[in-house]
């Protein structure tokens, strides 16, 4: 299944907020974590993940840090700030709206798998 641009674009700021909210994390550790939640259906890129990344901190609601982690390479950690778990507390509110008039017309329209045929006139 391919997701849309514009779909994807809508939802990189909830779910790094949301990642970010369960714990301070570094780019990669992130892109593997949108990737393990979604089934691997969300492959983001670096061009994608910094810039949102550096809006979020220019934002607010994300800090960041450099750290040498034991042995390892040095890397910047980022965590949400109180004003971005603001942010996401508005994101989850905004999205839940949406989610629910989605499914009002989902069950309406009684929307199978596979799309219906459209009767010829």
């Amino acid at each position: 299944m391919r997701i849309g641009k514009d779909l994807v674009a809508a939802s990189t700021t909830p779910l790094v907020l949301g990642i970010l909210a369960e714990g301070e994390s570094y780019g990669y550790a992130i892109l593997k974590q949108v990737g393990e939640l979604s089934g691997g259906r969300l492959e983001w890129t670096d061009g994608l993940l910094y810039p949102l990344l550096h809006r979020l901190e220019r934002l607010g609601h994300v800090e960041s840090v450099w750290r040498h982690p034991d042995g390892g390479r040095r890397r910047k950690y980022y965590r949400i700030t109180r004003q971005g778990r603001a942010e996401l507390a508005e994101q989850h509110r905004q999205w839940s709206t949406v989610v629910e008039a989605l499914r009002g017309i989902w069950d309406d329209a009684q929307v199978a798998v596979l799309p219906r045929p459209v009767p010829a006139d």
